[in-house]
């Protein structure tokens, strides 16, 4: 019997299950399936699954129900979709070839540095499907706490932006930025790229959604217009306006970095490494060859001293420099939140204000919008030295960056209006004085108790920040959540954690 033949012998009889396991690969067979019994698997094999057009490799289940018969298989949503079956279609299974990148990632468990070749396999591997999350996250914490050296983290990099589709936008200069995060509310790109595309630069914005933060900059523009967007959706916005707000898991730009971040949202970790891996290997796939990041600094943001800043922004000049991108750091205050949303609708009212010129917007908001600007504007030669912040405010408060940033919306389905929260309740403080220190990692975590991201409307808005007076019963902060269930969760923490934010009682005259 040919190896063939042997393999039609285990043959199943495809279905859909509507089961949505993220990204990773799962199929489901029935205990008493005869499969199960020849080839002995078992909950957790890995599974390589075949059609006449299709192939992959995923992780079992196993059911005990009547939901499948022994003679079926069943698939989640995202192995039916890599698979591209119909219900009824023949598929047959067996034990997959060992992966020999497993044997690499092992090596970097135990602390071995990795070269470029055994890296790119890495990579590979995990954007056709063949890692599990088990692997993900493996490979996730063997590169953490700082131990990929700069080598690994260019390999890393350059092995990233192979893995997926790379943009040309035939133009000499396309300008990008990134925040490095830990600081909630801090969702200037919006602002900058209208900035920037009404004063003629090329700025392609593509966005992850949140992984340790209440939002992403995707999460946040979702509550305002479209952000899955085809490639040539994309580039044709791009063409008419000079920008676009688009998320860049639609674009399949470094597919490998969307897949890590769902595992690393799951671990709640953003390790040194892969952060530069991940920042750089989606602008350099995006076009981009001009790049500010956005480093705040502060006791509770992401990066908590200068001394840390400093080594940061050095690996990432570095490994910019190796891969022929112009890249300048930024340095700015990360003691506190950004303008008074946090969580994705909030956030963008906060946006809306802002490019509207309310007088009720966010003015550190606005503010640091326009030091980010200003700074891409002279990098980029299209302002002079000092001059940048000048034009970039007039390009605001004119109306040019509100117009363009209209536009956008519009060519990428239209703009609208970001859904409100049914359930609210007040912090007051119980106690009058000044606010003397706010930490950033509790109030996201608030937020994301509250709901945030996942809950659009969902998170906070805080009304006080560092300095501010405050009196005696006066509404610190009021969370918003979408159930009563998540509002209770967030305000237990909330009671739980008074330091969230400390009073310091003005002094006796």
């Amino acid at each position: 019997m040919t190896k063939n033949s042997q393999q039609r012998l285990l043959t199943l009889t495809a279905r859909k299950l509507d089961i949505d396991t993220h990204q990773e690969l799962t199929i489901y067979l029935h205990q008493d399936s005869y499969v199960c019994h020849s080839e002995g698997f078992s909950a957790l094999s890995r599974v390589r699954v075949n059609s006449d057009d299709h192939s992959i490799i995923a992780t079992l289940h196993i059911v005990r129900g009547s939901q499948l018969t022994p003679y079926e298989i069943g698939f989640s949503d995202s192995a039916w979709q890599h698979m591209q079956l119909t219900d009824g279609d023949q598929v047959w299974v067996s034990h997959p070839k060992p992966l020999e990148s497993l044997s690499y990632l092992r090596a970097k468990v135990f602390g071995h540095k990795l070269n470029e070749d055994q890296i790119r396999t890495i990579v590979n591997d995990v954007v056709a499907g063949r890692y599990a999350d088990v692997h993900l996250a493996a490979f996730i914490t063997a590169c953490g706490d700082r131990k990929l050296d700069t080598d690994e983290i260019i390999a890393l990099t350059r092995a990233m932006v192979d893995s997926g589709s790379r943009l040309n936008w035939q133009r000499d200069i396309i300008v990008d930025k990134h925040c490095v995060g830990g600081l909630p509310g801090n969702r200037t790109t919006p602002i900058v790229v209208s900035i920037l595309a009404s004063l003629g630069l090329t700025m392609p914005k593509t966005s992850s959604r949140a992984i340790t933060s209440p939002a992403g900059t995707a999460d946040t523009m979702e509550t305002l217009t479209e952000v899955s967007l085809s490639l040539s959706q994309m580039q044709e916005v791009v063409r008419q306006h000079g920008g676009c707000l688009a998320w860049g898991g639609s674009v399949q730009l470094s597919p490998a970095d969307d897949l890590l971040i769902r595992v690393e949202r799951a671990l709640d970790i953003d390790s040194e490494g892969q952060l530069i891996a991940s920042v750089l290997s989606k602008k350099i796939a995006a076009g981009a060859t001009h790049v500010l990041i956005d480093i705040p600094v502060g006791p509770t943001a992401k990066v908590r001293d200068q001394q840390s800043a400093k080594r940061l922004a050095e690996q990432l000049r570095t490994v910019a420099q190796a891969l022929g991108l112009q890249l300048r750091v930024l340095f700015s205050d990360g003691s506190q939140p950004v303008g008074r949303g946090i969580g994705p609708a909030l956030e963008a009212l906060d946006i809306l204000a802002v490019l509207e010129n309310s007088p009720q917007a966010p003015q550190d908001l606005k503010e640091r919008a326009i030091l980010l600007a200003g700074e891409l504007l002279e990098m980029s030669e299209a302002a002079a030295a000092g001059k940048g912040q000048q034009q970039a405010r007039q390009a605001l408060e004119q109306g040019h960056a509100w117009q363009c940033f209209q536009a956008i919306c519009q060519a990428q389905g239209g703009l609208r209006q970001p859904p409100v929260a049914n359930y609210r309740y007040n912090l007051l403080a119980d106690c009058a004085g000044r606010v003397a220190a706010i930490d950033n990692r509790l109030l996201s975590q608030a937020a994301k108790l509250a709901g945030a991201p996942v809950d659009k409307a969902a998170g906070i808005v805080i009304y006080k920040h560092l300095g501010d007076s405050v009196k005696s019963g006066e509404t610190l902060l009021t969370l918003h959540a979408e159930s009563p269930g998540e509002l209770d969760y967030a305000v237990e923490f909330l009671n739980a954690h008074p330091e969230l934010i400390q009073l310091q009682p003005d002094p006796i005259p």
